[in-house]
């Protein structure tokens, strides 16, 4: 996986883990990367000084930098002990909104990899942290976060794909999340399970409307013509990857992929999903905001979500 050479990692106290951490080293020796260790403090700077300015016999001023020198320390100790894999490193501790400031880090540094560990990893519902929804909607380089886990390497991952050869920018974010999930799958010779999800659009009313007046059979026409063109593409994608069948499973699962996607990962257990998560863009067929953020909210496994070419992030620099 020769694609990512400057890796942004946040090691804030709520995310950090040795399976964060380990994954982090693997990523940069594979890539020849450097590493930037980032730590959050949810406060702009001075604002802080402003919250102790009421302690008595303490300097609000000396009370702000003693928090930020326990942050900087904590990341150093980080920091030495990746630079003793080899790996050049440096630690930066960010002030003001988390989310804002991470993707600001991005744009000013030209970061292709954010990695993050999961907010909710103690086995619970994974993303319910913002911090987490809020970089993998807005973030415009892939954002990994990892779930805390003793495995060393992924048994399972799934690439979740929509394809569609009409649409470029769809395309080409299929093609980057089988990129990556295929050079994983290989690198931890792990299960890939190519996942698409497919469904004809108002089939119940067309089956059940009074008003529709669509005679059953067909209805069932539309629906197997529309799983002919489903797997007719998801074939045409695959195409692009002779050499990654051994280990490979393909699925064409009927349904919405809000519900499909947490139900497989769920039942197969899954380690890791490769995704596209994108916003409000007009990019028809991806798993555009709601769809999204609802797979995020259900999966319990590691997630790496990428964007299209072509995605622009809301935040901008100041």
């Amino acid at each position: 996986m020769k694609r990512f050479k400057n890796i942004l990692l946040i090691c804030d106290e709520e995310s950090v883990h040795d399976g964060l951490i380990g994954r982090a080293i693997w990523l940069a020796k594979a890539n020849g990367a450097r590493i930037t260790l980032v730590d959050l403090v949810d406060a702009a700077p001075g604002e802080l000084a402003g919250m102790f300015s009421a302690l008595a016999g303490a300097g609000a001023q000396d009370v702000e930098y003693e928090v930020l020198e326990f942050h900087r320390a904590r990341l150093a100790r980080i920091g030495a002990a990746i630079r003793d894999e080899g790996i050049g490193t440096t630690e930066l501790v960010l002030q003001g909104i988390p989310f804002v400031e991470v993707i600001r880090k991005v744009l000013r540094d030209g970061h292709d990899l954010v990695m993050k560990g999961a907010g909710g990893s103690d086995g619970g519902s994974l993303f319910f942290a913002s911090t987490d929804l809020h970089l993998l909607r807005k973030c415009p380089c892939p954002v990994w976060v990892i779930k805390k886990s003793g495995q060393s390497r992924y048994a399972r991952i799934v690439a979740a794909v929509n394809p569609d050869p009409a649409d470029a920018q769809r395309d080409a974010l299929n093609t980057l999340i089988m990129d990556l999930a295929t050079s994983l799958s290989k690198i931890d010779e792990s299960e890939l399970h190519v996942v698409n999800v497919w469904r004809l659009i108002e089939e119940d009313t067309l089956r059940h409307s009074a008003f529709a007046k669509v005679a059953e059979a067909q209805v069932d026409l539309l629906v197997e013509e529309k799983r002919r063109q489903s797997e007719k593409v998801l074939q045409g994608l695959l195409s692009g990857y002779p050499g990654y069948s051994a280990r490979r499973h393909v699925h064409s699962l009927k349904g919405e992929a809000r519900y499909v996607i947490p139900a497989f990962a769920e039942t197969k257990q899954v380690d890791l999903i490769v995704m596209g998560t994108i916003g409000r863009t007009g990019i028809r067929g991806l798993f555009i905001g709601n769809t999204a953020e609802a797979i995020l909210n259900q999966v319990k496994c590691s997630v790496l979500a990428v964007k299209p070419p072509g995605f622009e992030t809301p935040v901008r620099l100041s």
